[in-house]
């Protein structure tokens, strides 16, 4: 997968941005929260016309790492017993106050008097270009070289919270313990680093709703399942351009 700024990325710095830009990297921001109650924030589009138009899903041998970390949300399947949130405070000691992964809820209406209610797992997407990245002043966040992943390094980190604004998926917050920004980085540090192939929340999730791997091996799992023929395939926020890697299907 071709994508010009990922060598960019790796020399830019915020005074290379025209303000402009910037303001549109900020703009992406939303608290999507609310929003999803309404069911506005998804846009779904299928393994075919995203192939055929935005690149949503690439094609095989088109991922830019090796491994190329990603994970795929069953969302139907998701009952709300919150294991996955319990299972990654505790591995990543986050405070009470903060999260590194939420579960939205949406209820649509079926007939009178009936709805459907359905719960939606949110994370830091580890975008391939990622907004938080372009918009911080330290380079306290990168998009690493190695495995795709979005990471802080929370000693550069001045707390200015521009990333935070500039997230579309409001998946990140501030750590007063350390006076810095924390997000999910796919349990790198506390998990992968030490040979462990699955995430805490992956782990922990009794209904299997969350799947991680490599998108670069073509015989993982997560791979199968968003390349499947006529899967449903959608991922949030499209519109921004910020190319997620987590990947939303109904199977």
């Amino acid at each position: 997968m071709k994508i010009d700024e990922l060598e960019q990325l790796e020399s830019e710095d915020l005074s290379t941005i025209t303000s402009t830009e910037r303001r549109k990297f900020l703009k992406m921001g939303l608290a999507i929260t609310g929003l999803y109650l309404g069911g506005s924030v998804l846009s779904l589009t299928t393994v075919r016309s995203a192939h055929a138009s935005s690149g949503v899903v690439p094609e095989p041998g088109q991922y830019p790492y090796n491994p190329h970390y990603s994970m795929v949300i069953r969302e139907k399947l998701c009952i709300d017993c919150e294991r996955c949130k319990a299972a990654c405070v505790e591995t990543n000691s986050v405070p009470e106050y903060g999260f590194r992964t939420t579960i939205l809820e949406r209820r649509r209406a079926l007939t009178a008097g009936e709805h459907e209610t359905t719960f939606m797992p949110v994370l830091c997407n580890h975008c391939n270009r990622p907004p938080c990245v372009r918009v911080c002043p330290t380079t306290a966040t990168w998009k690493d070289k190695e495995t795709g992943i979005v990471v802080m390094n929370p000693s550069r980190c001045i707390g200015c919270k521009t990333c935070m604004t500039a997230c579309p998926y409001n998946a990140r917050y501030f750590k007063e313990e350390i006076r810095a920004v924390d997000k999910c980085n796919f349990c790198y540090d506390t998990r992968l680093s030490k040979g462990k192939k699955d995430t805490a929340c992956v782990e922990a999730c009794p209904a299997d709703v969350r799947i991680f791997g490599n998108l670069a091996d073509t015989e993982s799992r997560v791979f199968k399942l968003i390349h499947a023929p006529d899967t449903m395939v959608w991922v949030l926020r499209p519109e921004t351009g910020a190319l997620p890697n987590v990947y939303y299907i109904n199977a």
